[in-house]
């Protein structure tokens, strides 16, 4: 480190005096393009159900889905996620669903493309939503997830996205191989400029609960847990074996998750690979700090920026966040 002047010669205070020195040597800021807003949708008509756990946000069926896309294309979020609420009448022990090229997310993506095709939109690519069971992959007699099986059904799964014209998929299930997979049956289709975003450092957190909530996968997945193809929330070298392995089998983008418990990976992964990094602050952060507001112990705004520029200077390149649309409303008023 460069030496420094010593006090009194050296006064940090000086630069901190006013705010457009303050905004003068700022080293990290937060915009609308580092945004992904995940939104939850649903088959029908005019329908908005709250998610009670996470104040503010709603599951929406495709009409009312498409006003939200105009906001985010108008208040520069660059890229919308996709999760979707599955009719319990069509979720089986195998997911098949998820490949259903009639089904939910094909025709939402199809929708988005054509009236919004600036708006980037990313889907999840998992069998949780679609599964009876709640998990992310296919189950042998004991309930043990099989790996190479599932790999094949989620390569059929973002097959199926990337011909309904998706910009980026992204596997979440934390199956070992699936990126590679997924890269060459894109390659062997000729869709070249289909983006991944991997989520490569998925931990098997309890920060999850109220997205499962969400898209409905609590009650199926019941007292099971993912612990044995999530990752240990005690592992840091770990994350970054998982993250050269995606990079290696074709991942455009790399995401950490959860958000801010994890920033010390995000940190990690940036310094040690230097490629596109994500990480999304997920529902149960989202949660707390909506919960805390809302009981006049913070300053929504306020901890809502903050928190999102943590993000930015541990290293991300641009968060998933339930405030993104809130953020970027915010941020243009500034």
């Amino acid at each position: 480190m460069t030496p420094l002047a010593p006090f009194p010669a050296g006064r940090p205070r000086r630069l901190r005096r006013d705010a457009f020195s303050r905004n003068l040597v700022r080293e990290h800021a937060v915009t609308a393009h580092d945004l992904i807003y995940p939104v939850f949708v649903q088959e029908g008509q005019k329908k908005r159900d709250a998610v009670a756990s996470m104040p503010g946000v709603d599951r929406l069926s495709l009409d009312l889905l498409l006003p939200v896309a105009e906001e985010c294309v108008a208040l520069g979020i660059p890229v919308m996620a996709l999760f979707p609420v599955i009719d319990s009448s069509l979720k089986t022990p195998a997911g098949d669903e998820a490949f259903n090229p009639d089904g939910l997310i094909p025709r939402v993506v199809a929708a988005l493309k054509a009236r919004f095709p600036e708006l980037g939109v990313m889907t999840d690519v998992a069998l949780d939503p679609y599964t009876s069971h709640g998990q992310d992959g296919l189950l042998d007699d004991t309930g043990y997830i099989l790996n190479d099986e599932t790999v094949e059904v989620l390569t059929k799964q973002a097959l199926t996205q990337a011909e309904a014209g998706v910009d980026i998929v992204a596997p979440s299930d934390m199956m070992d191989g699936r990126i590679g997979a997924i890269r060459d049956m894109l390659e062997t289709d000729g869709m070249i400029h289909t983006r991944i975003m991997a989520y490569s450092a998925k931990y098997a957190s309890a920060f999850y609960g109220p997205f499962r909530d969400a898209v409905g996968s609590a009650a199926n997945l019941g007292k099971s847990n993912k612990k044995v193809y999530q990752m240990d929330p005690g592992n840091t070298d770990e994350a970054l074996r998982e993250v050269a392995m995606d990079i290696a089998e074709g991942a455009d983008m790399v995401m950490v998750k959860p958000g801010m418990p994890y920033l010390d990976i995000v940190r990690r992964v940036k310094e040690e690979f230097r490629v596109p990094t994500f990480a999304y602050q997920v529902s149960g952060e989202y949660a707390m700090l909506k919960a805390a507001a809302q009981n006049g112990w913070l300053d929504h705004d306020a901890v809502m920026l903050e928190s999102l520029l943590a993000f930015k200077r541990a290293g991300a390149d641009g968060v998933l966040t339930y405030f993104a649309l809130d953020a970027a409303r915010l941020l243009q008023k500034q």
